[in-house]
């Protein structure tokens, strides 16, 4: 494992990624509503990475499944409705009322990347979505609480699981958050789940990416014909964070705000 710690000035550059970047989702957030389509949200995010000199990261970045080397991904955006955990590709889908849509978005701004992802329900949503939408978000801020210097990998990991799973929920098992720098995928890899106290012991200068990927019922998922779409099993809502942080000497820093 070869974790990259960065300089301030990194750091910067890292936060600058992050601001563009969350500029996109906030341009979305503001447009998601019923009758609207998966594509016409990301146009939006392509219209403002672009008009801010940054490049979508997402946009032809490789297939991980070597069967599928020739089906890089095709858009600036991920968008994933109800059953579809992560890496939903965005096209005529029309959203409709009561569906909970996760988006996930990154670009390159300067040579650092930015990557960040939200649920949000479109227009009004079950008590049972609301609840898995809310409880997600906080699995997130509790691994970010958790991401300081002298804890380990597994306190943050766990922190998600235990608050997942505490409200009823599973956590996924085959896909994890990640070191953010340069690239969009760095060490460390960082599960959803883990035990309190394993690990690597957390460095002030290390920049990754908590995304906890929360369902309402089983943990098991597969990939969908398209070759990158991940569903559950079981049919289950799921929702889905995320947040590029820095380890700092004091409180974790979100760098991927506005």
């Amino acid at each position: 494992m070869a974790i990259i710690i960065k300089t301030r000035e990194e750091i910067a550059m890292l936060r600058e990624a992050g601001r563009v970047n969350a500029m996109a989702l906030e341009a979305m957030g503001h447009a998601v509503r019923p009758g609207v389509t998966t594509a016409e949200l990301d146009a939006i995010a392509e219209d403002v990475i672009r008009s801010h000199n940054a490049i979508p990261v997402f946009l032809g970045y490789p297939n991980p499944n070597p069967r599928h080397s020739n089906r890089p991904y095709p858009a600036t955006i991920t968008a994933s409705v109800n059953d579809e955990l992560v890496h939903g590709i965005p096209g005529p889908r029309v959203l409709k009322e009561g569906d909970i849509l996760s988006v996930d978005c990154g670009c390159i701004y300067n040579g650092f990347v930015g990557d960040a992802a939200f649920t949000v329900g479109v227009g009004r949503v079950s008590e049972e979505a609301a609840r898995l939408i809310g409880v997600t978000e906080e699995a997130l801020y509790k691994a970010i609480e958790a991401s300081r210097v002298g804890n380990r990998l597994g306190d943050v990991s766990a922190a998600i699981q235990e608050h997942a799973e505490r409200h009823g929920y599973n956590v996924v098992r085959e896909y994890t958050g990640h070191g953010v720098g340069r690239d969009m995928h760095e060490d460390p890899q960082i599960p959803n789940w883990g035990k309190r106290g394993t690990g690597i012991q957390l460095r002030e200068g290390m920049t990754y990416a908590l995304e906890p990927m929360v369902m309402a019922g089983r943990p098991e998922v597969y990939v969908k014909r398209d070759a990158w779409t991940v569903a559950t099993k079981d049919r289950s809502l799921c929702a889905h964070f995320e947040h590029t942080i820095a380890v700092t000497d004091g409180e974790p820093e979100i760098l991927t705000l506005l």
